[in-house]
């Protein structure tokens, strides 16, 4: 007998295969078949919360297939499980492509092949969805379109693979390892938070938790790391040297975390509450501005330690919450690609 994650899991192949095969219609009519009416979908900025299966449609996936028209959508994880709160949740991650030929948010379309990482966890009740939490990463579509008007990222940009062992979309939902991932996972967040507060980088007990050959695939403007040495450089540093506070207020966050097999996920939305109170993460100036961060992520393991992390954050979001309008400051920027904009 199946499990219920198991379900749960295969009551989205249909939607799956209409977003590879993209056509309106079809797209239109899984995402009916399988969300409840009222079902609320969480994005990212600038599309952020819509009601219903049509509404979802017409924010997120009609502008998209509009500017790539043979959209196809790509999975390498897709997971499933249960919360310590009791909730059913299903969790996917892959990428977007297709040929962009008409402009997106006003990024210029190339022409050429383009990608765009996605996690989206849908959340089950009564075997219909009844909330999605999705981010797109927009900037990685500006980075390929040579229009990202922000600070470089300091880690690696480059098309984000899926797991090294190809074994990320799960067959049959494997409940006892996945817990065993959570606990784990959540093990190593409580040590990751310790640091700058409670000590230096040894109280995070690297060694005990992240394999030697460990990679942490970050969204477009922070990019990614490899090695724990990799994360700390090009992520934690400027991180925890902008906002020391991380991790102070955890007891107003509430967290998400499911696993499957050696994978676990998390989502919060948001679940990071911090105060940029100085100088060094993607140049943004010490506004002691408090801010909140949606993250969707996905780790997995080997053995008892974590070889892989993909990590999506809603930087847009963020962008927004401190006054500064990318998507506007983009189109300052490509004005030149356009002279007759330069004339007024």
């Amino acid at each position: 007998m199946k499990s219920i994650h198991d379900l749960n899991r295969n009551k989205i192949v249909g939607l799956r295969s209409a977003t590879y095969n993209f056509e309106e219609s079809t797209v239109r009519r899984e995402l009916k078949k399988v969300s409840k009416p009222d079902a609320i979908f969480r994005m990212a900025f600038p599309i952020e919360e819509t009601v219903g299966a049509d509404s979802y449609y017409e924010a997120a996936y009609a502008p998209l297939f509009k500017a790539i028209p043979d959209l196809e959508r790509r999975d390498w994880i897709v997971m499933s499980g249960q919360t310590d709160k009791g909730y059913d949740w299903v969790g996917c991650g892959g990428f977007y492509t297709g040929t962009f030929v008409n402009p997106w948010f006003d990024i210029p379309a190339t022409g050429h092949m383009v990608h765009m990482r996605f996690h989206e966890f849908y959340r089950f009740e009564d075997g219909k969805i009844s909330e999605v939490q999705a981010l797109w990463d927009i900037p990685e579509v500006m980075l390929q379109a040579n229009a990202w008007p922000m600070a470089p990222a300091l880690g690696k940009e480059w098309h984000i693979p899926g797991p090294a062992t190809n074994d990320g979309v799960r067959l049959a939902h494997d409940r006892v390892n996945g817990a065993r991932a959570c606990e784990i996972v959540i093990d190593m967040l409580d040590h990751l938070k310790k640091h700058p507060t409670q000590g230096g980088p040894e109280v995070m007990k690297p060694e005990q938790f992240w394999h030697p050959r460990m990679s942490w695939y970050g969204p477009s403007g922070i990019g990614t790391g490899r090695g724990f040495a990799g994360f700390r450089n090009w992520h934690q540093i400027p991180f925890l040297n902008a906002m020391p506070d991380r991790g102070l207020e955890r007891d107003k966050i509430t967290y998400h975390f499911f696993g499957d097999g050696p994978y676990c996920a998390v989502t919060g939305w948001p679940n990071m509450i911090q105060t940029i109170t100085h100088d060094g993460w993607m140049g943004i100036p010490p506004l002691n501005k408090r801010v909140t961060m949606k993250s969707l992520d996905f780790w997995r393991l080997e053995g008892d330690l974590i070889r892989e992390n993909w990590v999506m954050v809603d930087l847009l979001d963020l962008y927004n919450q401190i006054g500064v309008d990318v998507l506007g400051r983009m189109r300052e920027f490509n004005k030149a690609r356009n002279p007759i904009n330069l004339s007024g």
